[in-house]
């Protein structure tokens, strides 16, 4: 097999030691999907990710289009590469937010699984700077940072049977999960595109979170090299779709 030097020692890093079975059951699968994945992804010029943000955006991206055993494999792989222990937990507890504890369920099994095989205590450091009283403010003022002063008022916007809803958003979405710390808004904002890029089916709001990343700092390059890197993960109808909502809202702000 001509597994290229760099595959083999990036896969090294990922996985120290580790010889996969798939060597030898499916070899020719495995040349082209490690050169591919592991090396000409990574080093697309103009399109890499310092490796710890990779690794961050990709967790996120299993957990949007539900590959839970690539998941669970990639969770050491993700330790080692520096991403702590708080936060993969804050990215799997963000998601619920988008994906439903129904999809995130199994997921937040398979973390507490590896942690306990790694020796990693839990629970992990509490990250809540919210209470039940205070979840509504601290949510307004996330959505009003991220998405502008529009979003002041939002939380009562809507018709009357359903206004409930915004408000939800306000002090669940945001007031329970992008309060936190142990992941600024910058990198929330980038699990959440990778959710609803990997989910599928949320255009519209992936649209507007694309838009909510350039406006606070992941600029439109930024979010094509996340699409590039979780591509393999995704593959290429859902990373063509987030990239023609990168372009849409590229647009609408250029042109409001």
């Amino acid at each position: 097999m001509a597994i290229t030097k760099f595959s083999k020692e990036y896969h090294e890093k990922m996985f120290p030691g580790y010889v996969s079975k798939f060597l030898e059951t499916d070899p020719e699968f495995i040349e082209r999907f490690d050169n591919f994945a592991f090396d000409e992804v990574i080093n697309e010029e103009g399109c890499g990710l310092p490796d710890k943000t990779r690794f961050i955006a990709i967790l996120a991206t299993l957990l949007g289009c539900q590959g839970i055993d690539e998941f669970r494999a990639m969770v050491p792989a993700a330790l080692n590469f520096d991403v702590t222990p708080v936060e993969i937990k804050e990215i799997v507890y963000q998601a619920v937010a988008y994906l439903g504890i129904g999809r995130v369920f199994p997921f937040l099994k398979a973390v507490n699984s590896v942690f306990e095989e790694k020796g990693i205590s839990l629970p992990v450091e509490g990250q809540a700077k919210t209470t039940m009283e205070t979840r509504l403010e601290g949510g307004i003022q996330a959505q009003v940072d991220i998405f502008g002063d529009g979003m002041k008022e939002f939380y009562k916007s809507g018709p009357e049977e359903s206004k409930h809803i915004n408000k939800w958003l306000a002090d669940n979405c945001f007031g329970d999960f992008y309060t936190r710390t142990g992941l600024d808004y910058a990198q929330r904002e980038m699990i959440t595109f990778c959710f609803l890029a990997a989910q599928g089916g949320c255009e519209p709001q992936l649209t507007s979170h694309a838009a909510a990343n350039m406006r606070i700092g992941n600029d439109k390059q930024f979010l094509i090299s996340v699409v590039s890197q979780c591509l393999p993960f995704i593959g290429y109808p859902r990373s063509l779709n987030a990239l023609g909502c990168v372009n849409k809202a590229s647009e609408n702000m250029k042109n409001a």
